[in-house]
């Protein structure tokens, strides 16, 4: 029999961070990098974690280039040949750092991840990305790619249960992808009914991958700087974005004008424009799960990097938590039913 979980699920719309004492003089006291070792690659990284997604449009090696400079990462989208991954390794071996190859479920996606990583041995992250996390393949998947690398950090996803990400870690993977029908080009939620507010997604799976000694992303949903701010609060190790980092230079994607207007094509990878690109086309046993928006061009990337961290760190200093990794301890969520004042929405000036 159907049942119905009647307790309350949260989403960033829903919640406001609680302002706490502190001691902090100013934003640049906030320390956003974090240190992480990772459950079962054993391997220890440093940086900001801070993801863009594996998107065709969001994860490319300009972006890649671009976000490492300031010590955020980039997971690399998994339509790049591997004469391309050759030259990017010569050509910026730093960058190498801050990436991850990305593949799916498929015979071919393994044999290609295979060949990057041969080819590309610096690479010690792998990014294995699918809409449904849930599925019995999906986890042979992870634990296949697991024995074939011992000693790579393995993302995994996406889910929204406890339960399922213990499973993952304990088939293999590192890091667990968080999120189904958040993001702002995902027609799953229209398409499926299937879904699950991120706020709570992110502390429930969040506290179900420490119990584990694992890690967790929350992707997708954020829409702004606070929303970033907010998915740390809630538990997420890491946060991966996609809208907020498309229409940019590093974005992929030729430039459209209209009407004396400039615009960058952005696309769910679920998409029909995604999959007639990369696949010939919707297959007639599926819906299209995502859609297709021109949005602003929005010139380097490099102001909204600066907008998104100067955000994360004005709310730790309201918190009064001095490293990023303090945030969930200094966090305390308030029940909203209004975020913002939108009287002048729509005439704001960037000056």
């Amino acid at each position: 029999m159907p049942r119905i979980d009647t307790d309350v699920k949260l989403d960033f719309k829903d919640v406001l961070l609680r302002p706490k004492r502190s001691t902090l003089k100013s934003r640049a006291d906030v320390c956003v990098e974090r240190t992480i070792t990772f459950r079962n690659s054993k391997y220890t990284w440093t940086g900001v974690p801070i993801i863009a997604s594996n998107m065709d449009t969001v994860g490319t090696f300009e972006m890649a280039v671009a976000l490492a400079k300031h010590k955020i990462f980039t997971t690399i989208h998994k339509h790049y040949p591997v004469e391309a991954w050759k030259q990017f390794a010569a050509a910026q071996p730093e960058t190498l750092y801050f990436v991850a190859v990305s593949a799916g479920t498929s015979a071919a996606d393994f044999d290609r991840l295979a060949e990057i990583v041969q080819a590309v041995p610096e690479l010690r992250f792998i990014c294995l990305d699918v809409a449904n996390g849930y599925s019995e393949l999906f986890v042979e998947c992870v634990r296949k790619v697991r024995a074939t690398f011992p000693h790579h950090t393995i993302m995994a996803g996406n889910v929204v249960t406890g339960e399922m990400v213990e499973e993952l870690l304990l088939s293999g993977a590192d890091l667990i992808k968080v999120g189904i029908g958040p993001g702002s080009v995902c027609t799953t939620r229209k398409k499926t009914g299937v879904g699950y507010p991120q706020v709570s997604a992110v502390l429930e799976c969040g506290d179900a991958a420490k119990g584990l000694g694992g890690h967790i992303i929350s992707d997708g949903g954020c829409t702004c700087p606070g929303d970033v701010a907010k998915a740390f609060g809630a538990g997420a190790d890491f946060v991966m974005l996609g809208g907020m980092l498309a229409g940019h230079d590093q974005s992929g994607g030729e430039v459209i004008e209209r009407d004396g207007r400039k615009y960058k094509l952005f696309y769910g990878m679920s998409s029909a424009t995604a999959m007639q690109k990369h696949a010939g086309g919707v297959a007639e046993y599926r819906a299209s799960e995502g859609k297709t928006v021109q949005i602003p061009y929005r010139g380097d990337v490099t102001a909204t990097v600066l907008d998104v961290l100067g955000g994360v760190r004005s709310a730790c200093t309201y918190i009064g938590a001095g490293k990023l990794k303090e945030l969930p301890k200094r966090t305390t969520f308030i029940r909203v039913t209004q975020q913002l004042n939108e009287i002048f929405t729509g005439n704001e000036r960037n000056d």
